[in-house]
């Protein structure tokens, strides 16, 4: 019996681990359906996302593909993330809209899954947004500022952890070598992350690793597909303030989300831009501080009791640097292990969604 066909639609195929790990939990969690489903997902580079995770792939922007997958589709996922934001582009939720408009014309379940949602700024795009998640058959939200668009505009759904929470994570014996203590870094290039704010942070790590005689990891978290000549502006920004440290810290060059999430295993302190940075330190033990570019860190930080600065209020002072994060350093600013397994628990109400509503006869 041929199986019913589950249509997935994200930021998936740019090598942005936090997406990746996304999709890696959702095929997971499709996994463990009572009812075997195909899953077929839209990606930027559709023949290494199936090498990758052995499933069904097209291209996202391709719309004889589109087409086709929807007529063969049973259900459709908006596959989680913050999707649905029009503070970097309009183009984006237009484009995610678009597809699940499509999804509920052609009569396909239609689940959004462990969504963030907003900032969403113009008044056209909310109208948008309202109406499709309206039409959807069941929603999941990973936090409290997604869970109140919905209660303002009367729409049922579930909120929950966002499901990487839960991702197992893996190591490999060689990091075993690294020495300790480790401290992991994780930035992105940003507008505000200016040359004087770099040349902060730079002094300010180093401040800190003599502090601490910690060894720094620099994780870059959207990379270019392997051999690729050049491995993205992450992975520049990362080599930028490791060159500045030389001694005793390293880039790493990690794309597996489970591994990805590993490598905060043993970790003492992350400082996390990036927010599923923030989710796999905070789930694997590490005291963890934050500087927001976007408001989903802002929110996780708080929802967490986790220190740190919205990225425009950084302080430019090395000295202010280093003293804040010597404090979460020694403070040992983490959840518990009882914590952490409760956030990665409660995260699991997203796969209880989908046994509910990806059922067929």
């Amino acid at each position: 019996m041929k199986r019913p066909q589950v249509l997935i639609c994200g930021y998936y195929g740019y090598g942005n681990a936090g997406d990746e790990a996304l999709l890696v939990a959702l095929l997971r969690e499709l996994e463990q359906l009572p009812s075997p489903v195909q899953p077929v997902v839209l990606s930027r580079r559709p023949a290494e996302t199936a090498a990758t995770y052995g499933v069904l792939a097209y291209p996202r922007f391709n719309s004889l593909a589109l087409r086709r997958c929807l007529q063969e589709a049973q259900a459709f996922i908006w596959g989680g993330g913050g999707l649905l934001q029009d503070r970097t582009s309009w183009r984006s939720p237009l484009y995610y809209l678009g597809v699940m408009g499509l999804a509920q014309r052609w009569g396909l379940r239609t689940v959004a899954w462990a969504q963030g949602i907003g900032p969403l700024q113009r008044g056209w795009i909310r109208a948008l947004a309202r109406r499709s998640l309206a039409g959807c058959t069941a929603i999941s939200v990973r936090d409290g500022v997604a869970s109140q668009w919905l209660q303002e505009w009367g729409i049922p759904h579930q909120v929950a952890p966002d499901p990487v929470w839960s991702l197992p994570s893996k190591t490999l014996p060689e990091w075993e070598t690294w020495p300790q203590p480790r401290i992991a870094v994780v930035l992105r290039p940003h507008p505000q992350l200016t040359g004087a704010c770099l040349e902060a942070l730079s002094q300010g790590l180093q401040r800190l690793q003599a502090s601490t005689g910690a060894y720094l990891l620099f994780v870059p978290f959207q990379l270019a597909p392997p051999g690729s000549p050049d491995l993205g502006p992450d992975y520049h920004l990362a080599q930028q303030l490791q060159q500045r440290l030389p001694h005793r810290s390293q880039v790493l060059e990690i794309r597996d989300p489970c591994l990805l999430k590993g490598v905060f295993r043993g970790v003492r302190l992350a400082i996390t831009m990036r927010y599923h940075g923030l989710v796999m330190a905070a789930a694997e033990g590490c005291a963890c501080f934050g500087l927001s570019y976007d408001p989903k860190v802002k929110t996780l930080l708080q929802e967490l009791g986790m220190p740190g600065w919205d990225l425009q209020e950084m302080p430019t002072d090395p000295e202010a640097l280093h003293q804040a994060w010597l404090a979460c350093y020694s403070e040992s600013l983490a959840l518990s292990p009882a914590q952490a397994d409760l956030w990665a628990r409660q995260s699991a109400q997203h796969a209880q969604l989908l046994r509910q509503h990806l059922k067929w006869g």
